[in-house]
């Protein structure tokens, strides 16, 4: 059983709070394929748009009451009624979330991903929500999409990136890793231990030119380290006999 950071769950109810940058645009057609149609759910002009408003409105109230099959129900009803109605999208994932029916959860999260316009608190919580249960799962194919997203989203948050990264690469796909790092540095061009992060991985593979611009890279961004001075020095060592 899985229990992804409380933090990102607790984010996807707060009020969306607009953030620096641009969003990177979903293929809808491409969503609705990989998760089956969405599960059903309509992709469809809008029916009746006051109603949509409703329902949700009746779903939140549900949810407040911990009523949550019902709420589900009229999170659904609102999505039939107005399918271009993003928060309905969203509070549903909540619930599906908060009750730890993550495969229901997911196809529910990257469509309200595809209606987001601007970049959002709430926005980001979908995306590193979405491609931490994508990793849990092994769907990594699909959850590197929304990994190197959430990093674009989210230009303080190094962590995130490590624990990607990480994850990736002891699961076998060093490509993904790099590439998280990759942009990572691209994100967050200050960062030295991202550069010194990827030349370790870069070096594993045997890509040892490319490790050692990376801890030259890394020696550049921060002079007074020794470690990452000595970490180039070696490696052009080895290079150089």
């Amino acid at each position: 059983m899985r229990f992804p950071a409380q933090s990102t769950l607790l984010m996807l109810f707060t009020t969306a709070l607009l953030l620096s940058g641009n969003s990177i645009a979903q293929n809808s057609a491409a969503i609705m394929e990989r998760y089956n149609n969405l599960g059903l759910i309509p992709d469809g002009p809008t029916v009746d748009a006051e109603l949509g408003q409703k329902m949700l409105r009746r779903g939140n109230t549900y949810s407040n009451l911990q009523r949550y099959e019902e709420a589900v129900g009229e999170y659904r009803k609102a999505i039939a009624a107005d399918p271009s109605l993003a928060e309905a999208f969203r509070n549903l994932a909540n619930v599906y979330y908060f009750l730890e029916r993550y495969d229901e959860a997911k196809p529910v999260l990257a469509r309200y991903i595809d209606l987001q316009s601007q970049p959002s608190a709430a926005l980001l919580a979908a995306v590193q929500t979405l491609g931490e249960l994508e990793r849990q799962d092994g769907n990594f194919d699909t959850a590197i999409e929304y990994d190197l997203r959430a990093i674009a989203l989210d230009s303080d948050n190094d962590s995130q990136v490590h624990i990607m990264a990480n994850t990736y690469n002891n699961a076998g796909h060093a490509d993904k890793a790099i590439l998280v790092y990759q942009t990572a540095i691209d994100v967050m061009p200050g960062n030295a231990f991202f550069d010194r992060s990827l030349g370790r991985i870069l070096q594993a593979e045997g890509r040892l030119h490319e490790a050692l611009a990376a801890y030259q890279s890394a020696a550049a961004k921060d002079p007074d380290s020794e470690f990452y001075a000595n970490l180039a020095k070696s490696l052009e060592q080895q290079l150089n006999p």
